[in-house]
């Protein structure tokens, strides 16, 4: 199983990125499919969270309004796209996948059974 995280950079206040996880080794529509970030010395916390179908979707109030979680299933392919980027947005971002179980979406690092390598994203002021 691989999960291949991509996208990320350097970018000023206020731009854009989007960031790209192409999976690899899993039946990509029994997955839940989520995105962390972990800034240097704190926890890794959850960004957002996609169902197995793409129908439903939940977002971290810290960046809700500003990010959109998606899913491609021809190309087994989940993407976060981020707007309106601030200094705190910075930190390394992974991607990572659940299979599904009792849940829809997952918010607990514990209900993720593969990652990614993460990608770093760096907002300047």
């Amino acid at each position: 199983v691989q999960l291949q995280a991509s996208g990320g950079g350097l970018v000023q206040t206020g731009g854009s990125l989007r960031l790209s996880c192409a999976a690899s080794g899993i039946t990509f529509n029994r997955y839940a499919l989520g995105w962390w970030r972990q800034a240097p010395g704190k926890e890794r916390e959850f960004v957002a969270g996609i169902n197995w179908s793409g129908a439903r979707t939940h977002y971290a109030d810290s960046v809700k309004g500003r990010v959109t979680i998606s899913r491609d299933a021809a190309k087994n392919t989940v993407y976060l796209q981020m707007n309106s980027l601030k200094p705190e947005d910075t930190a390394v971002y992974y991607c990572a996948a659940g299979l599904r179980r009792t849940g829809d979406i997952y918010v607990t690092i514990d209900e993720y059974d593969y990652w990614g390598q993460g990608t770093q994203v760096t907002v300047s002021s």
